[in-house]
């Protein structure tokens, strides 16, 4: 029989308070603002369960929409929850050792800069309204909007790595979802997503209704208030009889019933990194403007399927139809998740999924978050994936850069990048140069980079391209950062040297 969870369980990883060798002496509070959308906050839960551990009884607040904060807030790590609203009141008044925010609205920044603290992270607003961005990764997240292509840091880290030792991060455990069995099982299908372009049409689902059917399995259309008309017309378009839960359940519904089934099939949205957190099994559509690396399914033991596709991963679909999501093939999602519904994972080891590659979550030996090839990717030419040699070579130069692991882990990926695509390899060291001949010229000049100095080089080239212009325009061009800019660029090259 499976272990059942229960929405009130105190036992649930998300609501332990954790262990801290030494006590913590300092009682000041830590406030947290994240005033995104639902699957934001869900990815803010880890920052907080490391912060309890960390600091035992020391209160944390967060600053999030109500109507996303009161619903969870039973599987929330212990925190304080306030409005944005109600936090000058509430927060302006009250010494804090730590304030974070993870929120991009202006508003936000500006509550991070009047609450008192003596250490701010993320966008703060001075007392004349400047924004600027504090702590390395926060700045790092920023520097890849738009430039997301070689990112392989997920925002779950991105949101902690600042204030969380890594030694903590290394030893977090999380529990596999729950997984299936032989039989008839329930397969839930989340039917919307924040953006049209970011979830399949009404047509799909129709198909992998019928196709889910055929292969036994019991679907369920899933949705919030607003996915009412897809999950009708996905109903209506599917001719079979099919159980349409579309606008009829609020979030705590959603969760309880999602312990009845064996897994999610889920665009990236929201309702996707709930199940994730509650141990319901997730496939993910990794369609449209978003990224697997930085926002798909965080715990391990997850599953992400996406069309392979030159542009996957992007930040803005910038062609005239989102050629991704049209390519999706009912028939071939059906199998994945038939095989992952019965807990038959070992099967798909090794499958071959035309056009399709098929990923799991795992946590490396750091602890941090990283997607496993699963599926044969059949792709054209020699040697490895050029694409994700390049995202570990830039993941490894960041974590040296940040202080996460020693200069041999970047030595190593521009090995691993030089083997496997020599190409590749001398074409990136091209573009260093080239970045070191552009950043001189506007140092020489006394003129701090625009927003369109990253987006000139390779995308090869983008991830430091884009962090240099960040921290320039960060720091306003002061002299210490362009020493950091000159060295950053100046280890980066010597990784191609001979």
């Amino acid at each position: 029989m499976r272990p059942k969870w229960t929405w009130s369980t105190p036992g649930w990883p998300g609501r332990e308070q954790g262990r801290a060798d030494v006590a913590d002496a300092d009682t000041r509070p830590i406030a947290v603002i994240q005033t995104q959308r639902m699957g934001d906050l869900l990815l803010t839960y880890p920052l907080l369960l490391w912060l309890a551990r960390c600091h035992p009884g020391r209160p944390v607040t967060v600053v999030a929409e109500a109507g996303f904060a009161g619903p969870l807030a039973q599987i929330s790590p212990r925190a304080d929850y306030v409005s944005l609203e109600q936090a000058r009141e509430r927060l302006g008044n009250r010494e804090h050792s730590l304030v974070i925010n993870l929120g991009i609205r202006p508003e936000a920044a500006r509550l991070a800069g009047e609450i008192p603290a003596e250490t701010r992270l993320g966008p703060v607003a001075d007392a004349g309204g400047i924004i600027r961005v504090r702590g390395d990764w926060q700045l790092y997240r920023a520097s890849v909007v738009h430039l997301n292509r070689h990112s392989r840091y997920h925002w779950a880290e991105l949101n902690a790595l600042d204030v969380v030792p890594a030694g903590l991060i290394a030893k977090t455990t999380w529990p596999e979802p729950r997984q299936g069995g032989p039989g008839r099982r329930t397969v839930g299908l989340f039917v919307g997503a924040s953006q049209p372009g970011k979830h399949p049409a009404p047509a799909f689902f129709a198909d992998l209704i019928r196709e889910l059917a055929r292969r036994g399995l019991t679907p369920v259309l899933l949705g919030g208030p607003g996915e009412t008309a897809l999950g009708d017309e996905a109903a209506r378009l599917s001719g079979v009889p099919v159980a349409n839960l579309c606008g009829k359940l609020g979030l705590k519904e959603l969760a309880l019933l999602g312990q009845e089934m064996d897994l999610l099939v889920s665009p990236d949205t929201g309702p996707m990194h709930l199940a994730a957190w509650t141990g319901w099994r997730v496939l993910n559509l990794s369609i449209g403007p978003v990224s697997a690396h930085e926002t798909g399914p965080y715990q391990p033991g997850h599953f992400v399927l996406r069309p392979r596709l030159s542009c996957r991963g992007c930040w803005a679909c910038l062609r005239s139809s989102v050629v991704c999501r049209d390519r999706l093939d009912a028939a071939r999602v059906a199998y994945v998740a038939a095989r992952l519904a019965r807990g038959e994972d070992t099967r798909l080891g090794g499958a071959r999924i035309p056009g399709f590659e098929l990923l799991r979550t795992v946590m490396d030996e750091n602890g941090l978050r990283r997607l496993e090839p699963l599926s044969l990717t059949g792709q054209a030419g020699p040697g490895p994936d050029g694409r994700e040699l390049v995202g570990a070579f830039w993941r490894a130069v960041f974590g040296h850069i940040f202080g996460l692991w020693d200069a041999a882990a970047p030595r190593s990926a521009a090995a691993a990048l030089a083997a496997g695509q020599p190409a590749l390899h001398a074409a990136l060291g091209r573009g260093l140069v080239r970045l070191g001949g552009a950043l001189g010229r506007d140092l020489r000049r006394g003129r701090v980079p625009d927003a369109s100095f990253a987006a000139a080089f390779a995308p090869g080239v983008r991830p430091l391209a884009g962090y240099l212009e960040r921290l320039l325009q960060n720091s306003d061009g002061d002299r210490a950062s362009r020493l950091v800019s000159l060295a950053l660029l100046e280890r980066t090259a010597a990784l191609f040297a001979g």
